[in-house]
C-alpha cells in the first residue's frame, strides 16, 4: 500500500522536491534562534555590545520574513500537491467504477461509493501533502535538536532523551486501536451518506405515503451508529494525546530539575542553561507535531485503504483474442445459457435455449420476476453467465470486445434514466458524434419534438436531476429517441412503452415498426396487445422457457400465455 501511495508523487517530484527543500530550510533557520540566544547570554549582554545586540535582532527578522516566505510556499504549493494526487485518485476511481460489472453495483450503494470517491479521498489529500512534509520536518528537528543540545550539556541531554521510549511505546499501543475504530467510523459516515441519497432520491415517495418519520428513524440509526464508532476512535485518540502530552510534560519537568542541580553544581552556567531551556521545545514541538500527525495518518491511510478497495475489483474482462464486432446481421442464438446472480442456488436463467434471425421480431412474456429482462441483460454482457453461449452472427459474445458489442445493441429500460443537464444533452447520449439534424429527426420519430419547441429554451431545457421537470411518458419518449439516433443492429424492448398513454403508445409504435424493419428485435412486455404481431413470442417462466409460438398457435394451445391474455383481455373489457 505504501509503495501504491508513493507512485502518485512521481508525476510532481519536482514541485515535492522544492515543497521538502523549503521544509528544510525552514526547519534550519528554525535553529538559529537558540543559538542566537545562547551567543547572546553568554557573551554581548554581559559584555554590553549593544551594537551587535541590533545587528542580531536585524539578521534575525531578516531571518524569520525569509522563513514567512517558505511558510507560504509549503502551504500553498504543498496543498496543491494534494490536491492534483487527490484529483488524479479521484480520475482514476470513476474511470475504475465505469469498467466495473453489473454485480458491483447490485452489491453496493451509490451513497456509500459516493464517500469513497469525497470524504475519503479529501483524507487522503491531506496525508499527501502533512504526511511528508510533518515527518521530514519533525525528522530534522529532532535530530537536529539532539545534536544542538548535546553541544550544550551532554549528560542533561541524555537523561531528557530518555523519556523518547516511553513515548514511542504509548504511540504504538493506540495506534491500532485509532486504526480500527476510524475504519469502522468510515463505513458508517458510509451508511449515512447512502441513507441521505437514497432518502433525497425517493423524496416523493416518501412524502406521497407521509413516512418521514421513518426516514428520520432510518437516518438516526445510522447517526447514532457512526457516534459509537467515532466515540471509540476519539477515545484512543484521546487516551494517545493526554499520555504523549504527559510525556512531553515531564520533559519540561526533567530540564527544570535536572538542570537546576547541574547548575547549583557548577556543572553548566547560565547562559547554557536558559539556552538549553528555551532549545528543548525545539524537541518537544516536533513531538507534538508528530502526536497530532497520528490522527491524520490514520484518516488518510484508512481512506486510501478503502480507495485501494474499489481499484482492486475486478473489472468486465474480455477474451485475449476478443475482436471488434462489424457488419452487424443480428442472428441471436442461446445455448443452454445458465445464470445465476452472485451464485444463488436458484438460477435466474436455467438452461435457455432459442434461435433469432435476422430482422425478427421476439416477444418474451410472462409473470413478472421470470428472468425475461435477465436473458436481455445477459445479450450485452452486463452479466457474466455461468454456462452455455451466447452467440451474434454465430459468434460467441465472449470472444467479441464489450465496446463493439454494446455499440450494437440499442435498449430503452422499463426504468428510464436521465441525466442531469438539458434535453439536448440526453438526447443525444444515444450518439454524441449525430449532427443538430439528425437529433431533431430522433426526437421527431419520439414524438418528443412538438413538446420540446413549446420549452422556451427548447432544447437548451434543463429537465432536472433525473429529469424531475418531465412527466413519465415525456422521459420514456427522450429514452426512445436516444435509441432512434444511436441506430443499432439490435433493438431491445423492455417495457420501452409502459409509461405511455395509448394514443402516444399507438403513434410511437408505428415509428418502433419502421425501426425494427430489417433489424433484429427482443421486446419485454407485459402488456400483451403490443406483441400479438410479433414473429415469436417465447413465455418465461422461473428463468426457463415454457412456451413459444405465435400469437394465434398459444392461443390455441391454452396454456400460460393464453391465461394471461384472457386476464388481460377482460380487464380491458372492464
Amino acid at each position: 500500500m505504501f509503495k501504491k501511495f508513493v507512485s502518485y508523487y512521481k508525476p510532481h517530484k519536482k514541485l515535492f522536491a522544492l515543497d521538502m527543500l523549503a521544509s528544510f530550510f525552514i526547519s534550519a533557520l528554525g535553529m538559529v534562534y537558540p543559538i542566537v540566544t545562547r551567543t547572546m547570554l553568554n557573551d554581548y549582554i554581559p559584555n554590553k555590545n549593544v551594537r551587535m545586540i541590533l545587528i542580531f535582532g536585524a539578521s534575525l527578522l531578516v531571518i524569520y520574513f525569509v522563513r514567512m516566505l517558505l511558510r507560504y510556499f509549503v502551504q500553498y504549493y504543498g496543498h496543491m500537491i494534494g490536491i492534483r494526487m487527490q484529483a488524479q485518485m479521484r480520475l482514476e476511481m470513476f474511470e475504475k467504477l465505469q469498467k466495473l460489472p453489473f454485480g458491483f453495483f447490485d452489491e453496493h450503494e451509490t451513497g456509500k461509493i459516493m464517500s469513497r470517491i469525497t470524504s475519503d479521498l479529501f483524507d487522503v489529500a491531506e496525508l499527501a501533502h502533512h504526511g511528508p512534509e510533518n515527518l521530514f520536518i519533525s525528522g530534522i528537528m529532532v535530530v537536529a535538536s539532539f545534536v544542538y543540545l548535546m553541544s550544550i550539556n551532554v549528560p542533561l541531554t541524555l537523561i531528557v532523551f530518555a523519556c523518547v521510549p516511553l513515548l514511542l511505546l504509548s504511540a504504538y499501543y493506540f495506534r491500532k486501536k485509532m486504526h480500527d475504530a476510524f475504519m469502522e467510523s468510515r463505513k458508517s459516515n458510509a451508511q449515512i451518506s447512502a441513507a441521505v441519497e437514497s432518502s433525497i432520491t425517493g423524496i416523493r415517495v416518501t412524502k406521497a405515503f407521509n413516512n418521514s418519520e421513518i426516514e428520520i428513524d432510518k437516518f438516526q440509526d445510522g447517526n447514532e451508529r457512526l457516534i459509537a464508532a467515532r466515540r471509540r476512535g476519539y477515545n484512543a485518540m484521546g487516551k494517545f494525546h493526554s499520555i504523549t502530552s504527559f510525556v512531553t510534560d515531564i520533559f519540561n519537568i526533567i530540564v527544570l530539575i535536572a538542570g537546576g542541580l547541574f547548575l547549583y553544581r557548577g556543572q553548566i552556567n547560565f547562559g547554557d542553561y536558559s539556552s538549553f531551556i528555551i532549545s528543548i521545545n525545539l524537541f518537544i514541538n516536533p513531538i507534538m507535531t508528530l502526536a497530532n500527525f497520528m490522527e491524520q495518518f490514520q484518516n488518510g491511510a484508512t481512506g486510501f485503504k478503502r480507495f485501494l478497495e474499489i481499484m482492486d475489483e475486478a473489472e468486465e474482462q474480455e477474451e485475449p483474442d476478443a475482436k471488434a464486432l462489424k457488419n452487424v446481421r443480428g442472428d441471436i442464438s442461446f445455448e443452454d445459457v445458465v445464470f445465476s446472480y452472485n451464485n444463488a442456488s436458484v438460477p435466474a436463467v436455467n438452461g435457455v435455449s432459442f434461435e433469432i434471425e435476422r430482422g425478427k421480431k421476439i416477444a418474451f412474456v410472462g409473470e413478472s420476476g421470470g428472468g425475461k429482462t435477465t436473458i436481455c441483460h445477459l445479450i450485452p454482457r452486463f452479466y457474466a453467465i455461468d454456462s452455455g453461449s451466447i452467440k451474434i452472427d454465430g459468434v460467441d459474445i465472449r470472444k467479441i470486445t464489450l465496446p463493439s458489442l454494446r455499440d450494437n445493441i440499442g435498449i430503452v429500460q422499463q426504468d428510464v434514466f436521465l441525466f442531469g443537464g438539458s434535453l439536448r444533452d440526453n438526447i443525444m447520449y444515444g450518439r454524441a458524434d449525430a449532427t443538430e439534424e439528425e437529433m431533431i429527426e430522433a426526437a421527431k420519430k419520439a414524438k418528443i419534438h412538438d413538446f420540446v419547441m413549446s420549452l422556451p429554451n427548447g432544447y437548451d431545457s434543463e429537465i432536472g436531476e433525473r429529469g424531475v421537470k418531465l412527466s413519465g411518458g415525456q422521459k420514456q419518449r427522450i429514452s426512445i429517441a436516444r435509441i432512434f439516433l444511436k441506430n443499432p443492429a439490435i433493438l431491445i424492448l423492455d417495457e420501452a412503452t409502459s409509461a405511455l398513454d395509448n394514443t402516444t403508445e399507438i403513434m410511437i409504435q408505428s415509428e418502433f415498426d419502421k425501426l425494427c424493419e430489417g433489424r433484429t428485435t427482443l421486446i419485454v412486455a407485459h402488456r400483451l396487445s403490443t406483441v400479438k404481431n410479433a414473429d415469436e413470442i417465447i413465455v418465461v417462466s422461473e428463468g426457463k422457457i415454457t412456451e413459444r409460438g405465435s400469437h394465434d398457435k398459444l392461443l390455441e394451445e391454452g396454456g400460460t400465455y393464453a391465461h394471461l391474455y384472457k386476464e388481460q383481455f377482460r380487464e380491458g373489457e372492464e
